[in-house]
């Protein structure tokens, strides 16, 4: 049999086509799972909150433990895998995702199944970096840009699929299923990958920047921390003032050490190149705002107007759909009026969808009050997508090009996190309901006029930070979505 050539740093025989594309097959089902965690898990909260008792606290650190973790370790992730072997780092990965992934859907108690949430962060941290640069290496030329292409699209879809599966999992044989799913298709890759993909050395030996990568994800851990308690014990609770005081001092000793440290995890130069920044905040924000979508709309659904999962489910369908038009439309914006209109749309449509959710009725058909709303913010964040990607790629040396990229996709899952945390605060009211009782929904209310807020300001702040022009045509891949 042929071998994979190209690996984690050693050069060998070249693979064969037909090899070539299998392994990119099992590389992107492993992102496929990774990503759909991420939204999966959405339409499952309200029965997992019902059968292990979580509090409304306790549901936002399902979520963000996850992508907390999968995005502030990611950066840490791309360097463990330069430094210890590609292969060897995404083989590890995928062992710490799948027994997270069985201790999940085992979990007994709402602290197993957080901490167990945070460990499949781990891992994914560890396997999608690896995974993206095995992509990256064992194609060339014209073949590259068509890899980057499917691994772009199924992570796209895997966050879309995502709502689906989670409505059939949860109304079928149970919301546990939602993470059992995940052991035997990462098992199937962790055992057929290594016949096609061969071991090699690795490419770049130094010191990690262990230390960054903990500070980094601990002041926003703390940050998280600080919002989420801030909607049931006030915004001048001492606890609450600690967390978001620890959070910020925190971050600023990130900066510190990352001026420092001889490896950095983050080259501040990249943090001084404005489209860079502006791309990554663009990312931040839409992606806080779509999963904070998804977040709410479920509660909604469930507890308000009473609906099982699959039908959730299947209502979320033609949003993401949606929203995958919105990204096909900011591609063609983007390419001929430049990434600072299409930003702007994209987030005044995202306040203006968050404007008719927030007028959500206590009772009514959901496909005319609530799927409009999602549909008309759900366009304008596709294309906000589209913004963030060739807004930061544009103008990157090479050099860059990797530690941009690792940025963007950190920025990605972190946004969720802070964006979850920001809406359950404010949805404090309506989420943290009795049991049995069916909350009102002055706190949806609340929630969707702060995301509708927050999308105004970042339009505001786009239209001056976006760089105007169009960007040029090497912009680069669209990795995140």
């Amino acid at each position: 049999m042929d071998r994979v050539g190209l690996t984690s740093g050693g050069p060998g025989r070249a693979p064969s086509v037909q090899h070539r594309w299998w392994v990119l097959a099992l590389l992107s089902l492993a992102q496929f799972m990774v990503i759909l965690d991420v939204t999966v898990v959405n339409v499952a909260l309200p029965v997992i909150a019902d059968q292990l008792g979580l509090d409304r606290a306790g549901l936002t650190w399902v979520v963000t433990a996850y992508t907390l973790c999968f995005g502030g370790l990611m950066l840490l992730g791309g360097r463990l895998a330069d430094t210890f072997g590609r292969r060897r780092l995404f083989l590890a990965g995928l062992v710490v995702f799948t027994g997270a992934s069985l201790v999940s859907g085992l979990a007994a108690d709402a602290g197993m199944l957080i901490v167990a949430r945070a460990a499949q962060g781990v891992g994914a941290a560890m396997l999608s970096p690896s995974a993206l640069s095995i992509v990256t290496t064992t194609f060339h030329g014209p073949d590259r840009n068509k890899a980057l292409g499917v691994w772009a699209a199924l992570g796209g879809a895997g966050a879309a699929i995502g709502v689906v599966l989670g409505g059939l999992f949860t109304a079928g044989p149970g919301w546990r299923w939602v993470f059992f799913i995940n052991v035997p298709t990462v098992v199937l890759v962790a055992v057929v990958l290594p016949m096609l993909l061969p071991g090699g050395a690795a490419e770049r030996r130094g010191r990690v920047d262990a230390p960054g990568a903990l500070l980094a994800t601990g002041g926003m851990a703390a940050l998280i921390y600080g919002l989420v308690r801030a909607g049931d014990a006030g915004w001048g609770d001492r606890l609450t003032l600690a967390g978001l005081v620890v959070g910020v001092v925190l971050l600023a000793v990130f900066l510190g050490v990352e001026r420092r440290v001889g490896n950095p995890l983050v080259p501040l130069r990249a943090l001084t190149r404005r489209p860079v920044v502006a791309g990554n905040l663009v990312m931040l924000v839409a992606s806080g705002l779509l999963l904070s979508n998804f977040f709410l709309g479920s509660q909604y659904l469930q507890h308000v107007l009473r609906f099982d999962p699959l039908s959730t489910g299947l209502l979320f369908l033609p949003v993401a759909l949606v929203i995958g038009l919105g990204t096909h439309v900011g591609v063609r914006i983007v390419g001929r009026f430049g990434g600072r209109p299409a930003a702007v749309a994209g987030f005044a449509l995202a306040a203006a969808g968050a404007l008719m959710l927030s007028e959500l009725p206590g009772a009514g058909n959901p496909w005319l009050t609530l799927a409009p709303g999602m549909a008309v913010s759900g366009l304008g964040l596709g294309a906000a997508f589209v913004t963030a990607t060739t807004t930061a790629m544009a103008h990157v040396e090479p050099a860059d090009a990797g530690i941009t990229a690792g940025l963007i996709n950190s920025g990605h899952e972190v946004g969720a996190s802070l964006g979850i945390a920001f809406v359950s605060t404010l949805a404090a009211a309506s989420l943290g309901a009795a049991a049995g009782r069916i909350p009102g929904v002055d706190g949806f209310s609340t929630a969707f006029t702060g995301a509708a807020v927050a999308a105004v300001v970042m339009l505001v702040v786009a239209a001056w930070l976006v760089p105007a022009g169009r960007p040029p045509a090497a912009a680069g891949p669209v990795f995140a979505h």
